[in-house]
């Protein structure tokens, strides 16, 4: 009989004070996810954590929970396990903005001490109206930046009888550099893991090297230049 291919899994532990560290908190983390993924047949590939991190901080404040998401964006992990659902977030807006993100790579979340896929949670009436909330929010964005747009090109049209779009990264003078930089970073080292689009942003704002617009880098940006296609 053929052996069974275990699915790679990354953990996150979480604990908000030094009171839960020196309770064990860590510990029996580790330990009931160990026994989930012995139990369901998944190989835990790495470890993240925050320490002293409260369960209401948004993704920025969490160093640990960041990195994760770095690695599953360069290795592709599929599985992230955590001890319950509050070790990833106490607030549920934070909850749902966190896990969109996983969403968005395709990886499931699963809380080890009740088996629920935390990613899905279509029967909790809640989580649904907030997910329908961030993305109507989300789509309504879009679309005053989308008109935003047009009327800025109309007014550009009848000043001068001629539009053209949004020029793509690379296109002015010094930004071939910067791309150069970029690609650098990406560039899998021997021997190595290959760094993340969040990792990088992280990297550029680092070294103080500007977007065209000035604000700091981010992960949709470094992901949008690595994929355009030429």
């Amino acid at each position: 009989m053929a052996k069974q291919t275990k699915k790679k899994a990354l953990t996150y532990l979480r604990v908000s004070g030094r009171g839960q560290i020196n309770k064990g908190g860590f510990p029996r983390q580790r330990e009931t996810i160990r026994k989930y993924a012995k139990a369901h047949t998944l190989e835990i590939v790495g470890e993240y954590r925050d320490e002293g991190v409260s369960g209401t901080k948004e993704l920025e404040h969490r160093q640990g929970l960041a990195a994760l998401l770095d690695h599953i964006e360069a290795n592709g992990v599929q599985v992230v396990l955590v001890e319950c659902a509050d070790r990833l977030a106490r607030d549920l807006m934070v909850s749902e903005v966190i896990l969109g993100q996983f969403r968005d790579l395709g990886v499931s979340v699963i809380a080890a001490d009740s088996d629920v896929d935390l990613t899905t949670g279509d029967d909790d009436p809640t989580r649904t109206l907030i997910r329908q909330v961030l993305g109507a929010v989300s789509q309504f964005e879009k679309s005053v930046i989308v008109l935003k747009l047009r009327a800025a090109r109309e007014r550009t049209k009848r000043k001068t009888g001629r539009c053209e779009g949004r020029k793509p990264y690379g296109y002015y003078p010094g930004e071939d550099k910067i791309i150069k930089r970029i690609k650098e970073l990406y560039r899998k080292p021997h021997g190595e893991k290959r760094m993340g689009f969040r990792t990088i942003a992280r990297k550029l704002n680092e070294e103080r090297i500007p977007t065209r617009s000035g604000v700091p880098w981010s992960d949709t940006q470094i992901k949008s230049i690595l994929t355009r296609k030429k």
